[in-house]
C-alpha cells in the first residue's frame, strides 16, 4: 500500500509546478542561446550546405535539449517533493512467490 503523496496537497503541488515551470523557462533560454551559438559556428565554417541543414540542426539541438530538460525536471520534481518516498517498494505476496 502506498502512502499519501505530498503532491496530493494543492499548496505543495502548486509550489512544485511553479519550480518546474521556472526551470523550464531557464532551460528554454539556455537552449535558445546554444542553438544560436551552434548556428553561428555552422555559418562561420562556411560549408556549402542548404538551409534545410540549418533548420534540421536547430530543431535537433533545440528539441533534444528541451526534452532532456523536461524529463530531468520531472525527476527533480518527483524526488524534491517527496513523491518518490511515498511509494512502497515491497513486492506484493501472491502468485509471484514461485519465481
Amino acid at each position: 500500500m502506498s502512502r499519501r503523496s505530498p503532491l496530493d496537497d494543492p499548496h505543495n503541488a502548486a509550489h512544485a509546478w511553479r519550480r518546474f515551470r521556472r526551470l523550464m523557462w531557464v532551460m528554454l533560454g539556455i537552449t535558445i542561446a546554444v542553438v544560436i551559438i551552434a548556428m553561428l559556428i555552422l555559418w562561420h565554417e562556411g560549408a556549402l550546405v542548404s538551409v534545410h541543414f540549418f533548420i534540421a540542426s536547430a530543431l535537433g539541438i533545440g528539441l533534444t535539449m528541451l526534452l532532456m530538460s523536461a524529463l530531468m525536471g520531472l525527476v527533480f520534481l518527483s524526488n524534491g517533493t517527496g513523491h518518490d518516498h511515498s511509494i512502497s517498494h515491497r513486492p506484493d505476496r501472491g502468485d509471484d512467490e514461485e519465481l
